[in-house]
């Protein structure tokens, strides 16, 4: 079995920025459970719905998770700390946060790694 070759921790979150992290009622079940609420208290508190505008997918409805302003991606996930720049719920994280990158390479961290050592600087973040 081959290593990951990626360090979540070394990123600042760019996955928890992209603006449809789907969720399945598994995943608010989950949430539910972590919180200590109900599900539908879960659907309302967290969850927001997008109507896809194109493509194949047109039209289709996906349950997504809220975000809020961040001060490097435009919004985050609300369940993202902004100033640890972590999951603040990875136990009970979305499977499509799970799943993620989807193999054992991640690009934009491949593409981070890059950045931080040509500009010399560890902490180096893209701008927008």
């Amino acid at each position: 079995m081959s290593k990951v070759k990626y360090d979540c921790s070394k990123c600042p979150g760019y996955c928890c920025s992209y603006p449809r992290i789907t969720v399945t009622k598994k995943d608010v079940r989950r949430l539910a459970e972590h919180f200590g609420i109900t599900e539908a208290a879960a659907w309302k508190k967290y969850i927001t719905q997008y109507t896809v505008e194109e493509g194949d997918e047109k039209g289709e409805v996906e349950n997504i998770l809220k975000h809020r302003k961040d001060h490097i991606y435009e919004t985050i996930c609300q369940f993202f700390d902004r100033k640890e720049r972590r999951c603040t719920i990875y136990e009970a994280r979305p499977s499509v946060c799970r799943e993620y990158p989807n193999g054992k390479t991640c690009g934009y961290y491949s593409f981070l790694k890059f950045e931080r050592k040509h500009q010399d600087d560890k902490e180096f973040i893209p701008s927008a």
